[in-house]
Order: C-alpha cells, then structure tokens, then sequence
C-alpha cells in the first residue's frame, strides 16, 4: 500500500495537551507535540544520544531532549544547543505532515492526496470519538469490522443471536480505485441488543474499506441513515493495529443523546470481543507450520482488501458481484 501518499489518523487532538506524546506508526515512534506552527509530527529519537523526545516537554513552541536539552522545532530543525557558544550546526530530524481536524490528527509521510476525510456528513451528527488497538495484521483487522458472519458467535446476544432466526439476504459487492464495498438487503433487523435498543427497522446494511485502512460500516432504515461507524486504521507496530473510532448518526435531539448514551458503552463491549478472537487467532497463527488464510465463499471482500493494500484496483470495480447467503 502507498500509505506515504494518504492522511491517516492516528491520535485524538484532546490527548495532546502542552505535553509532548509517543505514537507509533509503521513500526517507528513518532513524537507528537504542538509547536509554534500548530501540530508537529518528528522521529521519537534524539540524533545526540538517542533519548526519546517524548520523554521531554515543550519549549517555545519546540520539543526539548530530556537528556542534554537539545531542542527540535516542527520541521525537525535543532534550533537550540544548551552551553554552545559557536554557530548552530545544521542538524535535523526526519519531520512528517500533520493535519488538525475536527478532533482528529492525521499524517502523511509523503505529498498526501487531497485533504483528511471529513468526519460529519449532512444531516447527521457525530456521537463519539474513541481509540482502540488489537493484535495482528491490519487487512484482518478491518476485515474483522466489515465481516457480517461473525457477528452470530463473537457477539452473540449482542449484535445478533437473540433468535435463531436467520434471514435470507442479497450480497452486491463493487468497487473502485481505492475502495470496495459490500451491501446487504433482506434482513429487516438484526436480533441482538444494538438492534432492539437502537436501529430499529433495517433497510440496508453497507460495509466498506477505503485506502489507507479504513473500514466503514453504514445502517439505513426506512427513513435515512441510522447509524454508521469509521475506523481508521494503522500498522503500528509489526503485530499491533491502532484505529481512531468515529460514531456517528441522525439529528435527533434528546433522542439522538440518549441514543449515544446506551449504545456507546455497548459498542465498547463489542470492540473488547472482537480484540479478544483477533489476539487468539493472531496468536495461534504462529504455532505449527505456517498458512496463508483461507478465504471462503462468504469472504466477499477479502481479495478486493488485499488487492487494494497492494495498489491494485479491485477485482469488484470490473466485476460487480451478486450473492445470496442466511445471516
């Protein structure tokens, strides 16, 4: 994937206060500090003796070493060396874009495409903000958000399972440059807890990845958008995936408050069950010999993920598909 050439999410501007923060991305930590020019984004390491400029505080809109005091401004210039009296030496560290917005910061190593994507659509507001991370590879990760079969036994009870019922419904799958999704119609509503306290009548349900890692799930009933749910997600390190979590639905006044009062913390629960089976499978992954997943009949995007990871266009913006499964 040309991840250098996207903005991606990877903090929440309320955890970055006066305080320098660590991030990880791509296997590197990053420091994280508001300098004079807004956001700034540099190499978490000291080029003198390797300290971590996390570790430090901000000064005059620069991040100061904790170790000798050697300060760093946005663009990675050192702009202040404690007891030299000579000229600066130009020394600089690798420095990335960073981009403020609506709660979010994002990054891009390279010339990033257009800007950050918008998080409120019309008509609708967003209820939360949150952070999550799990083990393993991103493409299972996201795939794990957008997988509607799972939903009967990892979260029984809770998005599906209060009966056996299942329905029979219409899978289109299509695509395009940097983007596949599937749509679901036929199930009227979905027999768990969410769906009893929140969604009510189902007309559609829409799961879709986008370039760089991000997974979106949208709930449509009869009269608009109902519900729908961002992921922004990242390699952080080799075996951990971190996302920035927007949830989002109608103007609704009183109802759309309480309405974010009860499924927030039940969208919590679910995030913990998907975490735990995402950290099983990633862990038992590694036992025995090794083995490329297997990807079955039901696994409509899977291909299309990993063909659009790799900078290819997607097999479903040739050849939409059409499918009947039970759910």
């Amino acid at each position: 994937m040309t991840e250098n050439n996207y903005w991606q999410a990877v903090a929440l501007s309320r955890d970055l206060g006066v305080n320098p923060r660590r991030i990880w991305w791509n296997n590197r930590p990053l420091v994280l500090f508001r300098g004079a020019e807004g956001i700034a984004a540099l190499i978490d390491r000291c080029p003198h003796r390797h300290a971590p400029l996390s570790a430090g505080r901000v000064v005059a809109g620069a991040v100061e070493c904790p170790y000798h005091g050697w300060r760093f401004d946005g663009a990675g210039h050192c702009t202040h060396l404690p007891g030299l009296l000579d000229q600066m030496p130009r020394y600089r560290l690798p420095a990335f874009r960073a981009h403020e917005q609506g709660g979010i910061i994002y990054l891009s190593e390279g010339e990033p495409m257009g800007t950050p994507p918008a998080i409120d659509a019309a008509g609708t507001l967003r209820l939360r903000l949150m952070q999550s991370a799990a083990q393993g590879r991103l493409i299972d990760v996201a795939e794990n958000i957008l997988d509607a079969t799972h939903t009967h036994f990892t979260h029984r009870g809770l998005l599906r399972g209060l009966s056996a019922k299942r329905y029979r419904v219409q899978v289109e799958v299509t695509g395009g440059p940097g983007w596949v999704e599937a749509a679901y119609s036929g199930e009227d509503r979905q027999q768990g807890i969410v769906s009893a306290l929140l969604e009510g009548a189902r007309v559609r349900t829409i799961g879709r990845y986008r370039a760089p890692g991000i997974a979106e799930l949208e709930y449509w009933g009869p009269k608009g958008l109902v519900l729908s749910t961002t992921f922004h997600l990242r390699q952080a390190t080799a075996d951990m995936v971190e996302g920035i979590g927007i949830l989002a639905g109608p103007h609704q006044g009183l109802w759309g408050w309480l309405k974010m009062q009860a499924f927030t913390p039940l969208f919590r629960i679910a995030l913990a069950q998907d975490r735990r089976m995402l950290a099983l499978a990633a862990a038992n992954a590694g036992h025995g010999p090794a083995q490329a997943p297997l990807i079955g009949p039901l696994d409509f995007l899977r291909a299309d993920m990993a063909a659009i990871d790799a900078g290819l266009l997607p097999a479903a913006a040739t050849t939409p598909l059409r499918h009947q499964i039970e759910l």
